[in-house]
């Protein structure tokens, strides 16, 4: 999973940031109340995204309740909507196929995703009965870019529009279609921003193993890391999307969760796609505040 998602700090109220937390919380509980505790390990803040954007109406008032991780102070939580099932849905297939994905890969360590096979498998199943649409195209994508990567594809938008057509699919769960539109956008172009950052930050590692991976192919990097007008491409191309994404974003009232969307989308993917490209990004930070100051999780 990725979990590069993430809002700004500096343009949350107080309580946009306890709603956010709430929203991820209500994930994490959906995950184990569909389908276990092992799942609770692929919670991720990208899903919590995509909870917010499909969110029907406002929200209520989140309840409090202690859980394992947090078992004395407690943490604010919504209980299961729609939104959060689909969430979690969506997030044990991704994480299912990723790990089948990693399993063929030679460049990678084998250990860890086949455990977390083994820890998904029946929470799979489940999901896919739940979920076919979901399932056959999230396959059907990620077989799209075995083929790109076993063939070296020195292209950066050819395996990025694959990954970013499997995210915009989860739109379709979307009544309204208008909103249906918006979403397939914003998704589309997300995941496009989300497939090119995490080559930048698996960029190194990748180097080393001789995994595939578009930045090294489309640069034809001679090191781990990206040289100066490598780089200078890659932040126009991940800028783009996100304007992209900002555009479609302005054609719908999402109600109480406008702020929160728009922290992220007019402030928090840039950050997170500078730390990455800086060598400083936390994968434990919840929320980032603007560059020079101290940043604050939840």
């Amino acid at each position: 999973m990725f979990g590069y998602v993430r809002p700004s700090a500096a343009r949350l109220t107080e309580e946009d940031r306890r709603r956010f937390g709430a929203v991820y919380c209500g994930l994490c509980r959906q995950l184990g109340e569909r389908y276990g505790q092992a799942a609770r390990m692929i919670l991720n803040y990208d899903f919590t995204f995509l909870a917010v954007l499909l969110w029907q109406g406002d929200a209520a008032e989140p309840f409090r309740r202690g859980c394992v991780a947090h078992p004395f102070a407690g943490r604010d939580y919504f209980p299961g909507n729609d939104a959060l099932a689909l969430a979690a849905d969506e997030s044990v297939i991704l994480a299912w196929w990723q790990a089948q994905d990693a399993l063929t890969d030679p460049g990678r360590g084998k250990a860890k995703y086949r455990a977390a096979s083994l820890a998904l498998r029946g929470a799979y199943r489940r999901a896919r009965e739940r979920r076919p649409g979901f399932d056959e195209v999230t396959r059907e994508r990620l077989a799209r870019l075995r083929e790109l990567e076993e063939g070296r594809c020195p292209s950066l938008d050819q395996p990025a529009d694959a990954f970013a057509k499997l995210l915009a699919a989860a739109a379709g769960e979307a009544e309204d279609p208008v909103k249906r539109r918006v979403l397939e956008q914003m998704l589309y172009h997300l995941g496009r921003w989300v497939y090119l950052v995490d080559a930048a930050d698996d960029l190194a590692e990748d180097f080393a193993s001789g995994s595939y991976n578009p930045l090294i192919c489309r640069f034809s990097l001679e090191k781990g890391e990206l040289t100066e007008e490598a780089r200078e491409a890659l932040v126009v191309s991940l800028d783009h999307s996100i304007r992209l994404m900002a555009a479609a974003f302005e054609l719908w009232d999402f109600g109480v969760w406008s702020p929160l969307i728009r922290a992220v989308v007019y402030e928090g993917l840039f950050l997170v796609g500078r730390a990455v490209l800086e060598g400083t990004f936390q994968a434990s930070d919840m929320t980032f505040r603007i560059m020079g100051r101290k940043k604050e999780q939840l």
